[in-house]
C-alpha cells in the first residue's frame, strides 16, 4: 500500500487520471462480461433447434422452443417467426427482423466505445504525464548548472517514464478486452444472420 502510494505520488496529476481509468476499466470490463451473460451473447442451442424445427415444417414447435427465451440468438428467431407468421409480406416480414436484429446486436456493443476511448487516451495520458515530467527534470538540470548530479536527473526521468508505463499497463487490457467483446458481437451478428436467412429460405408455409 505505502509503495502504491509513493508511486501515485512521484507520478503527479497524470498518474492519478490513469488510475482513475484502471478503475473505470475493470468496473467496465466486469460489467460487460455480467451484460454479455445476461443478454445471452454466449448461448444458441435453442434458436438453432428452433430454425430446424421450423424448416421440417414443426412451426408451433419452432415457436415454443424460443418462447420466453432471453439469447440475442433466440430473441432474432423468435421476431422472425412471429413476422413470418404474421402474415405480412416478406419485405415487411425481413424488414421488421433486420429492425430486431439491429436492437439487439446495439445492446451486444453496449459500453465498447467507452473502452475504445480509455485504449485510446491512457497511453496517451501516460506520454503527457512522460513529456512533462521530462520538462520538470531538465529544468532543475538547468536550474543546478554545473553542479548538476546526473543521478537527481536520472531519478526525475524515471519518474517521469513511470506515466508512459502506467498508461500502457492500462490500455492494453482495454484494447484486449475490446477486441473479444468485438468478437463475440461479431459472433452473434453472423449467427442471427444465418439462422434468419435458413427461416425465410423456409417460407412462410406451413
Amino acid at each position: 500500500m505505502e509503495a502504491l502510494t509513493v508511486f501515485l505520488l512521484r507520478g503527479g496529476p497524470a498518474i492519478w487520471a490513469i488510475a482513475a481509468l484502471s478503475v473505470a476499466t475493470l468496473a467496465l470490463i466486469l460489467w460487460k462480461l455480467w451484460r454479455l451473460v445476461a443478454l445471452g451473447a454466449f448461448a444458441g442451442r435453442r434458436a438453432e433447434r428452433a430454425v430446424t424445427l421450423w424448416q421440417g415444417g414443426a412451426r408451433d414447435e419452432a415457436a415454443a422452443a424460443v418462447a420466453g427465451r432471453v439469447g440475442l440468438r433466440a430473441r432474432l428467431v423468435r421476431a422472425a417467426i412471429e413476422a413470418l407468421g404474421a402474415g405480412w409480406p416478406e419485405a415487411m416480414a425481413r424488414e421488421e427482423t433486420t429492425r430486431i436484429a439491429r436492437r439487439l446486436l446495439s445492446e451486444a456493443r453496449e459500453g465498447l466505445r467507452a473502452l475504445e476511448l480509455i485504449a485510446v487516451i491512457a497511453p496517451l495520458l501516460g506520454l503527457l504525464g512522460t513529456v512533462l515530467g521530462m520538462i520538470d527534470a531538465f529544468q532543475a538540470l538547468e536550474a543546478s548548472g554545473a553542479a548538476a548530479d546526473p543521478s537527481d536527473l536520472a531519478g526525475g526521468i524515471w519518474e517521469a517514464l513511470l506515466t508512459t508505463a502506467a498508461g500502457m499497463s492500462v490500455a492494453i487490457p482495454a484494447a484486449m478486452a475490446l477486441t473479444w467483446f468485438e468478437a463475440v458481437a461479431d459472433s452473434a451478428r453472423a449467427d442471427m444472420e444465418d439462422l434468419a436467412t435458413r427461416l425465410f429460405l423456409a417460407g412462410e408455409g406451413g
